[in-house]
């Protein structure tokens, strides 16, 4: 019998906070077990050749929505399908009541075990859940949440008080099926979170929000329509501009730093929007606050989607600017940023449509988690390997309560893994990506810097260009 399971050999393992290092890994009963100079290949029962390669712990993909236009357990098995593409072996998913996913309210202590039953067998990678408190009731349910789900973080939309997810409708509460979702919710669940954390110092329990203001949306959306309503990303984006996101971070911040409660900042867009949180920082010094950005928040802007054509691109919040995407890299690098997440939504080209307003929001991106990272972080902008490991993986694991089994090669840590080949360059199609989307904002851009292999769970699931195996993802408890 071998000595290890599975060997990684002779390739350049980066640790989150510490560096690159030369190393042969090696791999038993779903562990890293060793880090060694030189490890025998005949002491494993199965060896990668990673010379010339970058081994990376596989990345926490922290902001996605399995379900969220489609059957809940066949996005389950594409769509983390599509993540080991990008590197990720973990993903950990958005889920609320109200329309879309389950089209359906009710306590979570129902509701939850049913999710829990669509996905299982079916994910590729490990995953976990973030739930939305879109009732009073389900509020009251967080302490149960926390100790028989091991769901630590929650999460808030703040322009739901007056829009729906498309910002097509203004009754709001129709879509949310839920009660009054103003900022006084907000407070309560706030109230909640912070309480639970008090009675579980051992967790850090969060609550996430999405932050866009909706009276000042009604403002500019009206605007634009009366402006003969263009069918344009730039419309979208003028509609949702970024005061709205940096007014919503004010009101979130002020409110948690009443309470106490641990936040993060989600998929932030913009200049306005990553300035606003270093603002609050600074006033708020005693507050735990983390930023997110995402792929497409960094990388796409209007103009260039709006010459290609088509509504593919909408996405809350919306595609800003070049000017933004800079912005944006400038906080990546300077640690402002603390972690980048794709904020993957499967949504189908017929579901865009030609009319603006109705059109869906999201897309996938997950398949593109650690090509973007290394190609546009670290080739073009130099950031160093060990920051694109913090930023995909241990950053999100820490933030989320699954360090010390997530996010770095230590020894004692899950074999999650992706190696990735730094000279590999191709271009983005929806087909490379796995997922079930049938088309890809990022098409035609060249990317370099590729995983040829991903590993969850000391399994070898993804290997030059095709999954491997069947499904063995497991869910991420972290209570």
């Amino acid at each position: 019998m071998s000595r290890y399971d599975l060997l990684i050999k002779g390739g350049t393992v980066v640790l989150p906070y510490h560096g690159e290092v030369r190393a042969d890994l090696a791999v038993r009963d779903g562990k890293v077990a060793a880090l060694a100079d030189d490890i025998a290949a005949s002491e494993a029962g199965e060896v990668v050749d990673a010379a010339g390669k970058v081994v990376l712990p596989g990345a926490v993909d922290a902001h996605f929505h399995l379900g969220i236009y489609r059957d809940l357990a066949l996005d389950a098995f594409e769509e983390t399908r599509s993540s080991l593409v990008g590197g990720a072996t973990t993903v950990v998913s958005y889920f609320r009541t109200g329309s879309h996913y389950l089209e359906r309210t009710g306590p979570y202590k129902e509701i939850f075990p049913e999710v829990l039953d669509r996905v299982s067998g079916r994910c590729w990678t490990d995953y976990g859940f973030h739930l939305a408190p879109m009732t009073v009731e389900q509020i009251s349910e967080i302490p149960f949440l926390v100790e028989e789900h091991g769901v630590t973080s929650f999460k808030y939309y703040m322009f739901y008080k007056g829009f729906d997810l498309a910002a097509n409708s203004r009754d709001a509460q129709a879509f949310t099926m839920g009660d009054e979702y103003d900022l006084g919710h907000l407070y309560l669940i706030m109230e909640q979170v912070a309480a639970v954390q008090q009675a579980r110092p051992d967790l850090r329990l969060s609550l996430s929000l999405h932050c866009e203001q909706s009276e000042l949306m009604r403002v500019f959306i009206d605007r634009v329509r009366s402006q003969g309503d263009p069918q344009t990303l730039r419309a979208y984006h003028e509609g949702r501009p970024p005061l709205t996101e940096r007014v919503a971070i004010g009101e979130a911040t002020t409110l948690a730093s009443h309470t106490g409660t641990n936040i993060n900042l989600l998929h932030l867009s913009s200049q306005e929007a990553i300035e606003a949180v270093a603002l609050a920082r600074a006033s708020y010094g005693g507050i735990d606050m983390r930023a997110e950005t995402t792929l497409h928040h960094l990388c796409l802007d209007h103009d260039t989607l709006d010459a290609r054509g088509g509504l593919g691109g909408k996405v809350n919040p919306p595609i800003r600017t070049k000017a933004d995407n800079e912005a944006l890299w400038r906080r990546v690098a300077d640690g402002t940023v603390d972690w980048v997440a794709s904020d993957h939504a499967c949504c189908m080209e017929a579901e865009k449509g030609e009319e603006l307003w109705p059109a869906r929001p999201g897309f996938g991106g997950t398949a593109l988690l650690y090509p973007v990272l290394f190609s546009e972080g670290h080739v073009k902008r130099g950031l160093s390997l060990t920051r694109v490991a913090e930023l995909a993986s241990a950053n999100p694991a820490r933030a989320y309560n699954l360090w010390g089994r997530k996010g770095s090669l230590a020894v004692g840590f899950d074999a999650d893994l992706t190696v990735v080949d730094p000279g590999l360059t191709q271009t983005v199609t929806a087909e490379r990506c796995l997922s079930g989307q049938d088309h890809c904002p990022f098409e035609g851009v060249d990317l370099t810097g590729w995983p040829v292999t991903t590993v969850v769970g000391g399994q070898v699931r993804f290997r030059d260009g095709d999954v491997v195996g069947e499904p063995s993802g497991r869910y991420a408890h972290r209570g």
